[in-house]
């Protein structure tokens, strides 16, 4: 049976089981991870898991409840029936049950599909991971390469009937030189257009050059931020920022239709992968809600957020197809966010052989006293509303002074608004590449240039 008729099979059994007013939500979802793990500079671990999942959603009486199974025969979709309506019946009222989406047609139906990363073997990830050891010239290395592919359906007992496939790969990766960690990371909606070597070297390249780094005071510093740092305030900005239930209940900062950031900032959730190299998520939501791209900030005004179908109907709005298994319960969340890069640089273009990747060296040449920093890591929410955020620097971080990177230093904890970081008038420069970066989650993935801020609040080193 194809996954489109396993979810028409469940809404059937539904209507036999509960009758013609039962409205019911099948999703049937089949993943395939695969993941290579290195450490040591050495293979350690290949997994490949294959799931296929049906869930179940079923509101009848005015009550809402909802189940899952993985065990795909007969016996196990009546199982699953049985249980869910058995639940529902149980459930308190569901004041806030937005009904079932009309029968509406996909907007890409089309993802980019690419068969040689969805059947890539061990052995075709395990040849970028040498290249990525060897590229690193001795030093050593850990971490993963991964591909994922995804095939799915989804059916309502309103008629909604949609089918889509999605696949990408991933890379990331860290060197060690005498303490000093290096990273590289990209995703791809290709394992072709992963580069083991490229990625060893830059990794290579900045744990040699993070040796040896000096302490600095705490203080508001200058910074340029990388686009693997960058990701991480993409990441917050769509779980509590552009979430619309947040944004509805008065957590989100964000107001739509005022000039919210500076006017260079300019971001899109792009799950269908518009622009290039980026791997599209499946067409549809765990709604069928089709997906498309959506503009949250235009050139500094906030102009949208993610909706379901339950925070669009409190919010008197339209879903825009970010309905997940936890969206109810957290809120809709961004997977795609895109930063738009900047124009072309015109200026210096940086040290060629410095710490700092391509697209960024432009910003760090321009910048007369600060920090350049890779990556952020272990950051939590100390205000949603503000989106006050801590967290540590990670591998590498230098001080730069006329343009020119003059020392390693050690690793910084900071506390930082990111509306602040991002507000009108903070904004120097923004690179001329968004990199297509992976998330921790397969599926998800940002796209992120670099990007030069006035200031960033390190409130205190690492070590203490």
């Amino acid at each position: 049976m194809t996954e489109l008729a396993l979810a028409g099979r469940v809404v059937e059994l539904v209507r036999e089981w509960a009758g013609p007013h039962a409205e019911a939500e099948v999703g049937v979802h089949h993943s395939a991870l695969a993941l290579t793990r290195f450490a040591n500079s050495a293979i350690h671990q290949n997994v490949d898991s294959t799931v296929t999942t049906v869930s179940l959603r079923l509101h009848l009486d005015g009550r809402t409840a909802g189940g899952s199974t993985t065990v795909v025969d007969a016996d196990g979709l009546r199982s699953l029936v049985d249980r869910t309506v058995a639940a529902a019946r149980l459930s308190p009222p569901d004041t806030g049950w937005a009904g079932l989406l009309a029968p509406t047609p996909l907007s890409h139906p089309d993802t980019g599909f690419d068969e040689a990363t969805a059947q890539a073997t061990p052995e075709d990830r395990a040849l970028r991971v040498r290249e990525f050891v060897r590229a690193a010239d001795g030093l050593e290395t850990a971490g993963f390469c991964r591909t994922h592919r995804a095939s799915a359906a989804f059916a309502n007992s309103a008629g909604q009937a949609v089918a889509g496939r999605a696949v990408e790969a991933a890379m990331d990766g860290i060197a060690r030189a005498d303490g000093a960690d290096g990273v590289a990371r990209l995703a791809a909606s290709r394992l072709a257009d992963l580069d083991g070597a490229a990625l060893g070297r830059r990794a290579a390249g900045k744990a040699l050059a993070g040796r040896h780094p000096v302490e600095l005071p705490p203080g508001q510093y200058e910074v340029v931020l990388e686009p693997t740092a960058v990701a991480d305030l993409l990441a917050n900005l769509a779980s509590f920022a552009f979430n619309g239930r947040d944004s509805a209940q008065g957590r989100s900062f964000v107001e739509l239709g005022a000039a919210q950031f500076d006017p260079a900032v300019t971001i899109v959730d792009d799950p269908v992968g518009t622009f290039p190299g980026a791997a599209a998520t499946l067409p549809f939501d765990d709604e069928g809600t089709p997906r498309a791209p959506l503009t949250l900030v235009r050139d500094g005004v906030s102009t949208a957020v993610t909706h379901d179908r339950t925070s669009a109907a409190a919010a008197g709005a339209t879903s825009t197809g970010h309905a997940s298994p936890s969206s109810r319960s957290t809120g809709p969340t961004a997977t795609h966010l895109r930063l738009l890069p900047g124009p072309a640089p015109t200026g210096p273009a940086g040290a060629p052989d410095g710490p700092a990747v391509p697209s960024a060296r432009p910003l760090v040449a321009a910048m007369a006293r600060g920090l350049l920093v890779t990556d952020l890591w272990y950051t939590r929410v100390l205000d949603q509303k503000s989106l006050a955020i801590t967290g540590l620097t990670r591998n590498g971080v230098w001080l730069v002074e006329d343009g020119e990177v003059v020392a390693a230093v050690s690793n910084m904890r900071f506390t930082q608004s990111y509306r602040q970081a991002l507000a009108a008038g903070t904004v120097r420069g923004i690179g001329a590449e968004a990199v297509p970066l992976p998330d921790r989650w397969a599926g998800h993935q940002y796209a992120a240039p670099a990007l030069h801020l006035a200031g960033w609040n390190l409130t205190g080193n690492a070590s203490g």
